[in-house]
Formats: structure tokens, C-alpha cells, sequence
């Protein structure tokens, strides 16, 4: 397509966009709420070794919370430690000639989307050490524009846009529960990211993968965001997430894991068949947004907390909530108050006080995993998730502050909800099976290496952490790695894979 005519239809979708996307915030409004072969991604901290305070960590589960409860997705961030925050983002390739790109890796969010070169209020400079790039689809010779009357358009507002015509670009509108918003339209493009050609070596590969070119973006998400990225990698549940487009090809299976290095920072994040470690699953439960699972009691030392066995459902929401997005724990008061009595009552002579945005807080200068209990989570199929003291405790000037929060203090819609972050996920394989509807964990040590099994040669693969170098300036370089493993006998460089 030549440069004018590209010109023009980019001008007449942005035009058209506001129209059709009007109807999408009605639907919105009315039904939310408001609210390859081998291959891998190499993934970093967002704010590795920054010191964050309590506020800004309390603030990002806040925004996080709310919009999970409202249908909608928050950029995903993974952090092992409460005291030392960081997001995670991986560095990938779109558009031939290949440009780089850094985008938040969020398990929960069901579109990929990067800020475009139409958009006026899109950040063009972050603190973290990065260029950011406005992705111009006159600038790759393999992007295309996604029409609204395409069928993954029809997916992903779940129905047909009033005013569509075959000339007009699928539009996206995201509204966040903190009042944050993106929107733009739908393009396919070319996405690179590195292929696995062996027992830890990869080699470049890529696929076609619809996502949003974002043209208005505001709140946090805005030019006003000093530490912004380019944009989202969603690996949510739906269709229209980049897991679910790669096993729509064939490429992959739906089937992934992450493994979160909570004392080093980085760790795994593959896509495919984990042969090892093993780990034991439990069933999703159904017709639920995010990774719902069924909690069935709570252990804390060697005594269980006397507990209602419908302990994680509070009015419609089901389960409790697995989200690597969210740092720490948040438990309904019937569930947070005896447990952190009893870790509390271990040690008698505490001097127990409460800092800022309630966290309850005390000296204590002995081991923490002697001094204090384990937690541990059940869930269905005899599943645990046992969370240690120095898991649950961290730093906080001269004292040692519980991450357990008390979702019973929060606002109305998210009272009483179960919601387990990093507090609870860090060295811990969480594998992912949506072909099973089933997820799982194991204790880990997350700065060693994995196997992954390729399912069309059976071969086995080893895949561990790695550390790559980018235009980053942060002093810790700190890294996950994707493996994309393919169930095709199609060409490794095939764009019609």
C-alpha cells in the first residue's frame, strides 16, 4: 500500500475510531461497570533495585484489584519482594524491519497492545533507561490494518460495531478501574522474538500476531507516566491473547509457566509442555475472567484455621485469584485475622505497631523462619502452596512489616476477595494448563533451568534464566525467558505457521 493512500485510511480509521468506540463505552458502562517452534521472550524487572514505599506498593495492588473486579486488566508487574518492587517487561520485536519494542508481560490482560504514532498524549521518554517507540504501520512492509468486520473484531467486543464498513479499522477501547483508558485500533504485524535451536540457545524467530496500535491513552498510562513502557503482552485467558493467537496457528499448545527468582530477581516464563519439574494440579473453575482455583483451607504452623469451607467465594466471584500481577496477599477477614494472631502470638514479647496504610509491623532481630510460622494454602486434588516467613515478612525501616493484607478493609467490591500475588508465588514454578482448564505449582529454585518438551519431536529442551543487555541503565539486569514450543512440522521461519 502506498504512503498516501496508508495516510489516508490511518486518517479516516482515527476518525471513525471515536464514533464505533463510543458504543464499545456504552456496552462498557452497561455491562462491566466501568471498570513456532521454540522460541523466547526475554523479560526484566521494571524497577529492579529502585526502593519503593509502602504507598506506591499498597496504591499498585489498589489499581490492580480494581480492575480485575471490573472485567478489565492491569498491566502485569512481578516482584519477589514487597521492599524492593519491580514490574516485569519483556524487550520483543514487531514489524519488518524489526523494531523494538518493551511491554509489560501481564497474564491477565487479554489484548497486546504498543502506543502508535498517531497518538498525541503517549509517553516518548521513561526513566527506565529505555527508548520508546511509536509504532508506525508505514514503517514495516508486513503490517496490515484489521477491519471491524473481521471476526476477531466480532470476538473481542462480542458483537457487530454499529456503523462498521469494510473501510474502517477494528477499534479497541481498554477503561481501568483508576480511571486510566488506552484506545485505538486493531493491526497484525509481524511480532520477533527469539526461537530455542537447542539446549540453551535460541535463534530469531517471529509470528503474525493481531494487537492494539494505541491512539489515546490517559491516566497513568499517559505522557505523564515517567516510568511507561511501550506497551502491554497479554497472556490472559480469551481468544484475543497472545497465547491464545500463537495456539490458534498451531505454534503452541496453551499451556505456559513462570517461575519468579524471589531472592535474585528474574526467572522463567515458558510457553509448553514442563517436563520438569512435576507439578501437581488443580482444576480452574469455570466461567471465571482470571485463574480461579478452589482453596479449601488454611494452615498456619501445624494448626488449621477454623474456617467455612466456601472460605474464597464472596457473592459472585468464585475461588481465589492467582495473579503474578499483584504483589502481596490479600485475605478475607475471617481468613486474615486468626492467621496473623497466630503469627503474631508466637513470639510474646513483640512490640507490635501499625506504619503506614495499615500494615502491621514489629522489631524482631532473630531468624524469621525459626521465630515464625509457615503459612500454607490447600486447595482441590490435595494441591498446597506452603509460604515461608521470609516470604511473608520484608523490610521496613529497622522493622518487619506482614504482608498479608485484610481484604475485609477494602471498598465494597472488593471486599472479602482472595487474592494471592508474589507474597505467595515467588520460587514457586506456576504452570498454567488451559487445554486441562488446570493449574499448578511446585517449590523451585528459579534461577536454575527447566525442561520443556517439544510436542511434534518429543525432543526435551533445557531453558533457564538469562540475562541480556538492552539500552537499559538499571543496575540489575533482570530477566525471564518464553519458551515457545511448537506442535507444528511447518517451516521454523514461516510466517503462515
Amino acid at each position: 500500500m502506498g504512503s498516501r493512500k496508508m495516510d489516508e485510511v490511518v486518517e479516516a480509521n482515527i476518525r471513525s475510531f471515536f464514533a464505533l468506540a463510543f458504543s464499545i463505552v456504552v456496552t462498557s458502562l452497561m455491562v462491566a461497570g466501568v471498570s513456532a517452534n521454540s522460541g523466547v521472550f526475554s523479560v526484566k524487572y521494571k524497577f529492579a533495585g529502585q526502593p519503593r514505599s509502602l504507598t506506591d506498593l499498597k496504591a499498585h495492588d489498589d489499581r490492580r484489584q480494581l480492575k480485575l473486579l471490573s472485567g478489565v486488566d492491569l498491566p502485569l508487574g512481578g516482584t519477589g519482594r514487597p521492599d524492593d518492587l519491580g514490574l516485569y517487561y519483556a524487550r520483543i520485536g514487531i514489524g519488518t524491519p524489526s523494531k523494538d519494542y518493551y511491554v509489560q508481560v501481564d497474564t491477565g490482560s487479554d489484548i497486546m497492545w504498543v502506543n502508535c504514532i498517531q497518538c498525541k498524549e503517549c509517553p516518548t521518554k521513561s526513566s527506565l533507561g529505555m527508548d520508546l517507540t511509536l509504532y508506525d504501520i508505514k514503517e514495516t512492509d508486513t503490517g496490515i490494518l484489521v477491519p471491524c468486520n473481521d471476526k476477531f473484531c466480532y470476538d473481542v467486543n462480542g458483537a457487530s460495531l454499529s456503523g462498521c464498513t469494510a473501510n474502517i479499522s477494528c477499534p479497541y477501547l481498554e477503561i481501568y478501574g483508576d480511571g486510566s483508558s488506552t484506545a485505538g485500533y486493531f493491526v497484525k504485524d509481524v511480532v520477533q522474538y527469539d526461537g530455542v535451536s537447542g539446549d540453551l540457545q535460541t535463534t530469531s524467530t517471529n509470528r503474525s500476531i493481531i494487537f492494539g496500535c494505541g491512539a489515546r491513552q490517559s491516566g497513568n498510562l499517559g505522557a505523564s507516566n515517567e516510568e511507561a513502557l511501550d506497551g502491554i503482552l497479554g497472556f490472559g485467558k480469551s481468544n484475543s491473547s497472545m497465547i491464545s493467537q500463537l495456539a490458534a496457528t498451531g505454534s503452541v499448545k496453551k499451556i505456559f509457566a513462570h517461575c519468579l527468582d524471589g531472592a535474585n530477581g528474574g526467572g522463567i516464563f515458558a510457553i509448553g509442555h514442563v517436563v520438569q519439574p512435576q507439578v501437581n494440579m488443580t482444576s480452574l473453575i469455570p466461567n471465571e475472567p482470571h485463574y480461579n482455583v478452589n482453596m479449601t483451607a488454611v494452615q498456619v504452623g501445624r494448626d488449621f484455621l477454623n474456617l467455612p469451607t466456601d472460605i474464597s467465594e464472596t457473592g459472585d466471584r468464585k475461588g481465589a485469584i492467582i495473579d503474578s500481577g499483584t504483589t502481596l496477599a490479600y485475605l478475607p477477614e475471617m481468613v486474615y485475622e486468626p492467621l496473623v494472631s497466630k503469627i503474631i502470638s508466637q513470639q510474646t514479647h513483640l512490640n507490635v505497631r501499625t506504619v503506614r496504610d495499615g500494615y502491621t509491623c514489629f522489631q524482631y532481630s532473630r531468624s524469621l523462619d525459626e521465630g515464625f510460622p509457615n503459612v500454607t494454602f490447600h486447595f482441590e486434588n490435595s494441591v498446597v502452596l506452603k509460604v515461608y516467613p521470609h516470604d511473608y515478612l520484608f523490610p521496613f525501616e529497622g522493622l518487619w512489616c506482614i504482608g498479608w493484607q485484610n481484604s475485609g478493609m477494602q471498598s465494597r467490591d472488593r471486599k472479602n476477595m482472595t487474592l494471592l500475588g508474589d507474597l505467595v508465588l515467588s520460587n514457586k514454578l506456576v504452570l498454567y494448563d488451559l487445554e486441562r482448564q488446570a493449574m499448578g505449582w511446585t517449590e523451585y529454585s528459579c534461577s536454575s533451568s527447566i525442561e520443556v518438551q517439544d510436542e511434534r519431536t518429543g525432543t526435551v529442551h533445557i531453558v533457564g534464566s538469562h540475562f541480556i543487555s538492552s539500552a537499559s541503565t538499571l543496575n540489575a539486569q533482570l530477566t525471564f525467558i518464553i519458551l515457545l514450543l511448537s506442535v507444528l512440522s511447518c517451516s521454523l521461519w514461516s510466517l503462515k505457521c
